[in-house]
């Protein structure tokens, strides 16, 4: 007993003495550490705008340098300046990942003027890549925390933004305008020319869209007075270029526009240079002079395509679709009136204008409720303050010694359980993501809760195969490579149309692709929907084959066939699980494909009766199928009332790029 006595108060006398020693070599060997940490974030900042590639190189070395001496805000920051540089590459999902993990760390230090800055920078990626729901959301937290570290630098960011994702619609001008009315007086007390520019070129849009043209140049002027030689005025030029083409001020339009895309080429600003290019293309096309609009046009979408600038490519297409249109060009009219429906269905969802309207009456309701907190839990830490100083004065030495060992056992024992904790999620989520990439998503449920899946039997379910009429002859002609990235866009356009009309895809051998509707849950619309996605693929080979022709190869004739009738529907295989189907009416299927004609939907009888009422049909006789016998077969014209000529067709932009760039 005696024993453990002396050794506690040998513990009381010496772990603060050695504590002292070694707080003091490791201060001073942490403040040169700290310093080379904020040296190699200054260098990564500088080196963003010239070289990002650089930029990202010096900050992961800050992060390694920060994480070995446990410097979690040089950690943050160096997480920050990674995604900076992934953002200025256009690499969005990368520049995401890396600012959601700076966020952690940044919540995690209490750092609310840095969390404010990353929640910015979040919404500004949504908003690039035209979710502007989230990019709300995003933005109203980071006014939220900018208010809590009572950053004025931050508050002026986070209202400009959301007064930017309010200027983007009509009905919202007046919401727009009132948080640019809230920003503008900060931004001319804290003097910041860049900011000030900017609220004032975007109330001076908003003017220019209700028509009064007055107040617009009032603002625009202000604007380049902020702004200086900055690079920012060349969003201004090209506000400048757009209301002087409006008024029919056609050479000076011109020269504002080239003065914005001339800033934006040296500053590498492709949004920018995509917008410039843009409007002098509009310019050009409001003087009639078409030609040279479509040039300006195509040198815009080849920018934009490559920084996926939605926003920009909607406005685009449907400009190029109207210049072909009065230049006597229909077949491409046609096109770009397709790539403009697609980007507009993907930025603008029906639920999008509730959405935004809900989160701005949670963040009201959060506010208030975040006050009262606030007072509350100030009177309650005081109140702890007090006996927490009481109590340190009379076990400071002990308390210190003993608070800085356990404290340091947790936050390793923290780390541990975090590092962990990430691994087993990401393996988690990947496992879930590659279980709905290979099954569907009830079957791939069943498998995780019951460790198997019930085969099932289905009364009517309809099935389609499609397949390559001389595919060993074409293929033969190319590349591994070229053949690959042929089926791939193929295919990949007819998993969009499936996916759209409601039908399960099964699989696909070499260049046969099977597909069913009605599994795994049943629906009665399911002929209906396969009669119109094998359409869609019909109309969709028919363009894809004109534009190979165009660029002088050979074509692709592809064989659809459909037919209705009962099947087995399960999982198959122990270590690699697939979802396939079974029964005499997948073999019939397979025959109306081998039996049908390049270009055609070819269908069995039994399918041909559910949908002689909807469909124009063509009578083929009796054909003989393989193992099966004669079978009364038709091809599908096209709708009842629908001339056959393929205009319903459409595409997604991933498929267009493909098309257009590939070949």
């Amino acid at each position: 007993m005696n024993l453990k006595k002396n050794i506690f108060l040998l513990l009381l006398f010496f772990v603060p003495l050695l504590g002292i020693a070694q707080t003091i070599k490791q201060a001073q060997s942490g403040v040169e550490d700290t310093a080379s940490v904020n040296s190699l974030l200054q260098q990564s900042k500088d080196r963003l705008a010239d070289d990002p590639a650089m930029a990202i190189s010096l900050a992961f070395q800050a992060k390694s340098l920060s994480e070995k001496i446990n410097f979690p805000k040089g950690e943050a920051t160096a997480l920050k300046n990674i995604a900076l540089g992934y953002r200025k590459q256009g690499k969005n999902l990368e520049a995401l990942e890396y600012y959601n993990q700076s966020l952690k760390v940044f919540e995690q230090i209490k750092d609310n003027a840095g969390v404010a800055n990353l929640y910015s920078n979040i919404g500004v990626v949504y908003y690039s890549q035209g979710d502007d729901a989230k990019a709300l959301e995003n933005y109203l937290k980071s006014l939220e925390f900018a208010e809590l570290a009572g950053d004025k630098f931050r508050i002026l960011i986070a209202l400009n933004n959301i007064g930017g994702i309010y200027f983007d619609k009509k009905a919202t001008y007046d919401k727009a305008l009132q948080y640019y009315a809230k920003a503008l007086p900060i931004s001319e007390e804290l003097g910041k020319k860049e900011e000030q520019g900017a609220i004032c070129k975007n109330i001076g849009s908003i003017y220019f869209k209700m028509n009064d043209d007055e107040k617009a140049l009032i603002y625009f002027d202000k604007s380049l007075k902020a702004y200086g030689n900055s690079a920012g005025s060349l969003n201004v030029y090209n506000a400048l270029g757009k209301l002087f083409k409006k008024e029919v001020k056609y050479d000076l339009a011109l020269k504002n526009h080239n003065q914005a895309l001339a800033i934006s080429q040296k500053e590498n600003d492709k949004t920018a240079i995509t917008q410039s290019l843009m409007g002098l293309g509009n310019v050009f096309k409001d003087k009639g002079d078409y030609k040279t609009a479509l040039s300006y046009y195509k040198k815009a979408e080849v920018t934009g395509v490559e920084i996926v600038a939605l926003h920009e490519l909607k406005d685009l297409y449907k400009d190029m679709a109207k210049t072909y249109e009065k230049a006597g060009d229909p077949k491409n009219a046609f096109k770009y009136e397709t790539f403009y429906s697609s980007v507009k269905d993907t930025l603008y969802d029906i639920d999008t204008d509730k959405k935004l309207g809900s989160l701005q009456f949670d963040f009201d309701l959060q506010k208030k409720q975040g006050e009262i907190n606030l007072l509350t839990k100030d009177k309650a830490l005081a109140d702890q303050e007090l006996k927490r100083q009481e109590f340190a004065k009379r076990v400071l030495i002990i308390g210190l010694s003993l608070v800085l060992l356990i404290a340091l056992l947790i936050f390793r024992n923290y780390r541990i359980k975090v590092k962990t904790n990430k691994i087993l999620d990401r393996q988690k989520e990947e496992i879930e993501n590659l279980l709905l990439n290979i099954l569907p998503a009830e079957v791939a449920k069943e498998l995780q809760v019951k460790g198997r899946a019930i085969p099932r039997y289905y009364e009517s379910v309809s099935v389609m195969f499609t397949d390559f009429k001389g595919f060993t002859t074409i293929a033969d002609k190319l590349t591994p490579q070229e053949l690959v990235e042929e089926l791939n866009t193929c295919f990949m356009a007819f998993d969009e149309i499936i996916e759209k009309n409601n039908l399960e895809k099964i699989k696909t051998i070499g260049d046969s692709y099977m597909c069913a509707g009605g599994i795994p849950t049943p629906d009665n619309k399911h002929v209906d929907n396969m009669i119109k996605a094998s359409l869609e693929i019909r109309d969709f080979i028919k363009i894809y084959n004109n534009i190979r022709k165009e660029a002088g190869l050979e074509p692709w004739d592809l064989r659809i066939g459909v037919h209705v009738g009962p099947i087995v529907a399960g999982v198959v295989g122990k270590k690699k699980y697939a979802y396939d189907i079974w029964g005499s009416t997948v073999n019939i299927a397979s025959r109306m494909e081998s039996n049908g004609e390049p270009g055609q939907v070819n269908v069995s009888s039994d399918t041909y009766e559910l949908i002689k009422d909807k469909y124009k049909c063509s009578y083929r006789g009796k054909v003989y199928a393989k193992n099966i016998g004669e079978i009364d077969m038709y091809f599908v014209n096209s709708e009842a009332g629908v001339s056959n000529s393929g205009n319903g067709v459409m595409t997604v932009s991933g498929v267009k790029e493909n098309i257009i760039h590939h070949l």
